[in-house]
């Protein structure tokens, strides 16, 4: 009981980080399972089969709350869906970790450039419910995310969220709800590959997955609603600074920097976050202008409703 209780909790706090960032649940609850002693793939297999329940309640929320454009769900869920199967297949079977710190790398890059133009940038998008990505660039932005989610225990949230972030054409708030919208069919998807592949492994810890669906579930609709009311450019900008710190931990291990250099390493990228959260806060009347009369008809003014 004390187990369950435990991961309902880690479930329901990592939900709060996923829900209104769109991205860290897989991340949080991954690292707790394999520090536990699971195995990549079993503590993957785990993380998913809950995420199909946190995902759904995720994504009915977000609806609730206007932040979903279906078209992104489609055009990025579907091709994820496929991705994540054929990562859950490999996985099973084989490991990847030595792509990680070139993700990792990746990531950072992406989460630096996310960060300063949320903080030190006007927004570039303040309309809601527009679609202006194609399915040539999210098919393929979907099916990676959801390979990399998959074989690596989580990620779909850091890839997509943090690439469409960075385009620039869709308000924040609509890019996590439907990409958090979007992750049920890559969490269902992975579910099944993973059924598949470890066969009886993958009921042999329910009651992890039922720790983390249940606190999951019901942190959905307060990590909904905190998303709807957060401006663009906070919210921007937070989501930067946890893919820089997320995935620079990650560089930091691969690479053995040890006390003290990895302390100041994260000091470093918590005290440029916090300068930056603190810029995105300051001028956050100039940088955001008012609703014009078009978005208030379709959509509360972000930040309120």
């Amino acid at each position: 009981m004390r187990s369950l209780l435990i991961f309902t909790l880690v479930g329901a706090g990592a939900q709060l980080v996923d829900g209104a960032l769109g991205m860290a649940f897989g991340v949080t609850a991954s690292t707790l399972l394999v520090l536990s002693g699971l195995g990549a793939a079993q503590a993957s297999a785990a993380v998913h089969l809950a995420e199909v329940g946190t995902t759904l309640a995720s994504g009915a929320s977000h609806w609730r709350f206007k932040n979903i454009d279906w078209a992104i769900v489609l055009k990025l869920g579907l091709p994820g869906a496929i991705g994540a199967f054929a990562g859950a297949t490999v996985l099973s079977s084989l490991s990847t970790e030595h792509a990680a710190p070139l993700m990792a790398a990746i990531l950072v890059a992406i989460g630096v450039y996310v960060l300063l133009r949320f903080s030190l940038r006007n927004p570039p998008v303040l309309r809601h419910g527009e679609t202006p990505h194609s399915a040539r660039f999210l098919s393929p932005l979907g099916l990676f995310g959801g390979f990399i989610d998959a074989s690596g225990g989580g990620g779909w949230g850091p890839v997509t969220t943090s690439t469409l972030l960075s385009r620039g054409k869709t308000a924040p708030r609509t890019v996590i709800g439907s990409v958090s919208a979007s992750e049920f069919l890559v969490a269902l998807s992975a579910s099944v590959g993973f059924g598949i592949g470890l066969r009886e492994e993958f009921v042999q810890n329910l009651p992890v997955v039922l720790g983390l669906a249940v606190g999951g579930v019901l942190a959905a609709p307060l990590a909904a609603w905190l998303v709807s009311r957060i401006r663009p450019a906070l919210l921007g900008t937070a989501v930067g600074g946890v893919i820089v710190l997320t995935n620079s931990q990650k560089l930091v291990h691969y690479f053995g920097i040890h006390w003290p250099w990895s302390t100041a390493v994260y000091t470093l990228i918590v005290i440029g976050w916090g300068v930056a959260l603190y810029v995105a806060w300051r001028y956050r009347r100039v940088v955001e202008p008012a609703p014009t009369a078009a978005d208030t008809e379709t959509v509360p003014a972000l930040g309120r409703r």
